[in-house]
């Protein structure tokens, strides 16, 4: 087993010893906290209030004179607690690992921290031995494309402090669809760091070669004949318009459309209703940006017919997949869009030609669906669930952040915060599916359970270990340091059903269960709004980009503490839950 690289690196969840009794005594919250976006009123202050906070307690936050600190996120909880998420420069540079929360009271009192890097980041000087065309030359090798502008940068993971060089490197030939990858390249010594693409697919290089070695074609899983029914008419005197039409789905059926109408028969599949939400054509080409895709227009706002042969179809369905995700978000939990900012999502369809995947593009802030290989996969996987999950690891990447350890030359991810990444990826999507509650597209805790794969499902959170494609695990161990991240979301998977559900056999909706647990105990379920609520929390005050599973432990632990107190069942349940997949207290690895 390749030594693991995260272990020098682990969240630090450190309060203050004067004011730690406010947490523990601080009044439960019945609800989750309602997020404030930045540009929230009093956030400058609240920021400049956590800075100082920051370099005031440097013993505990690892900030030095030498760092600038950005704040990226505020949350404002319902008790007056505060958050204020923050990304470093150090001389001037970005710091890659050097990501950190600082939590703050009612009265801006410094509470704790939760650091990604727990060493002090100290680099004497910032001139590289490297040139930045030597960098590039290094980075388009390793990812087998082509080199953009290299930039400086301080790589403050897996324990060291180095100067490096970040490289995007496009149209590489080690990624699916000829996507691009993030190349780090140390600056002293010219080694390669890091090589992470930049896209996420919904399926890993291991089962598309899996699936492919066995001959294996999907047979997907269709909703109802779809026919798009009567749209309402804009009420609008003006143009443009907001407007409601209907589309016809691939396996959605029926749904409901709000559309923008731009001239009296003339229509666009946007939705100003959710800050301007769109779905364009790619038109079989690998758009590297949403404003390079053709608008979906009609005439009738009448939108797909139920098939691939219209080309509007598929737009239906990630349509209403992300407008899905964007109304679960904003009702459960208060979040406005992916990035908290009120900004809507985006999505191209008819992405390349031959693309067999779907994905999230951080760069372009959009969705990617492919329109299948024509072998493995003949229609676009626009599923609900994949919708979910990829527009999820948007919003890790907009708070926490999480990375993998390593990625090898055939672009599997590795390590346990990329695997939890997938894991949160997963239980969001899942419950985007609850929320959503289509007839025709019933909701489960099975993942791509409609894309007609023999196993019947992807992966699946009652007992991950039944998804045979990708070796999920159902239990901690010492391997899943650096286990496949698919493989490895097992873990912290079946932890959340544990905790919403509980253990042993259950029929839900129409599935049937049977969580198994790793010490033979018994978890009576919390529910699913409560584990969901403890989760989202635990994501967004208290992961960062190293968070690996005994500090998600940690990191659940405080947020069920903060909604529901440290002697409620919820707590209690959450320890029981991670007990149950082997994650304790009593085997938390060194730090």
């Amino acid at each position: 087993m390749r030594r693991p690289h995260i272990r020098s690196r682990r969240l630090a969840i450190a309060l203050a010893v004067s004011t730690a009794a406010t947490l523990t005594a601080g009044a439960a919250v019945a609800a989750p906290a309602a997020p404030a976006a930045p540009s929230a009123a009093g956030a400058p202050s609240l920021v400049a209030a956590a800075r100082a906070a920051a370099y005031a307690h440097s013993a505990t936050t690892g900030v030095s004179q030498q760092d600038a600190l950005k704040a990226t996120d505020t949350l404002v909880d319902p008790d007056g607690r505060r958050h204020v998420r923050f990304v470093r420069l150090h001389r001037g540079l970005p710091v890659l690992g050097g990501d950190l929360v600082v939590h703050l009271g009612a009265d801006s009192a410094y509470q704790g921290v939760t650091r990604a890097a727990r060493h002090r980041v100290d680099l004497p000087a910032t001139d590289p031995k490297l040139s930045a065309g030597q960098a590039a030359t290094k980075a388009a090798a390793a990812a087998q494309g082509t080199a953009g502008e290299p930039q400086l940068v301080v790589d403050a993971r897996e324990g060291r402090t180095a100067l490096a060089y970040q490289v995007q490197v496009t149209d590489s030939r080690t990624a699916e669809a000829g996507g691009a990858r993030t190349v780090v390249v140390d600056a002293t010594t010219g080694s390669v760091l890091s090589n992470v693409p930049v896209n996420d697919p919904f399926l890993s290089p291991s089962v598309l070669r899996k699936l492919r070695q066995r001959g294996e074609r999907s047979t997907p899983k269709p909703g109802a004949a779809a026919t798009p029914t009567a749209p309402s008419k804009s009420t609008a005197g003006r143009f443009p318009a907001r407007a409601t039409g209907t589309g016809a789905s691939l396996f959605v059926g029926t749904v409901p459309l709000s559309t923008t109408q731009t001239a009296k028969n003339a229509f666009v599949l946007r939705d100003g209703t959710r800050g301007n939400t769109e779905t364009r054509d790619a038109g079989g080409k690998e758009l590297e940006k949403f404003i390079g895709a053709k608008p979906l227009t009609n005439g009738t706002n009448r939108w797909g017919d139920g098939t691939t042969a219209n080309r509007a179809t598929a737009a239906v369905d990630a349509q209403f997949g992300i407008t899905s995700t964007l109304d679960f978000y904003k009702k459960t939990f208060g979040r406005n869009g992916i990035k908290n900012d009120g900004a809507g999502a985006h999505a191209l369809v008819h992405y390349g030609k031959n693309v067999g995947n779907a994905f999230w593009s951080s760069d372009c802030g959009c969705m990617l669906y492919g329109d299948g290989d024509g072998q493995l996969f003949s229609k676009p996987l626009v599923v609900l669930d994949v919708t979910g999950h990829e527009l999820t690891h948007g919003v890790v990447d907009a708070t926490a952040n999480l990375q993998p350890t390593r990625v090898d030359a055939e672009g599997r991810q590795f390590g346990e915060p990329g695997a939890l990444n997938e894991s949160l990826a997963d239980i969001f999507g899942s419950a985007v599916e609850f929320a959503t509650n289509n007839p025709k597209n019933p909701p489960n805790y099975l993942m791509g359970e409609n894309l007609g794969l023999a196993q019947k499902f992807l992966r699946r959170l009652d007992e991950p270990s039944l998804d045979k494609l990708e070796g999920a695990v159902d239990y901690w161990s010492k391997d899943t340091y650096d286990t496949e991240v698919h493989a490895g979301s097992g873990v912290s998977s079946h932890a959340f059903y544990l905790l919403a559900e509980g253990s042993g056999k259950k029929t839900i909706g129409k599935v049937a269960y049977n969580s198994h647990t790793y010490d033979g105990s018994k978890v009576t379920g919390i529910g699913r709004d409560k584990a969901t609520a403890i989760f989202y929390r635990a994501l967004t005050r208290y992961m960062v980009s190293t968070t690996d599973f005994h500090d998600a432990r940690t990191a659940t632990l405080q947020a069920a503490k903060d909604l529901y107190g440290a002697n409620s069942t919820a707590y209690k349940t959450v320890d029981r839950a991670w007990a149950a997949v082997n994650v304790t207290a009593a085997n938390a690895p060194t730090r």
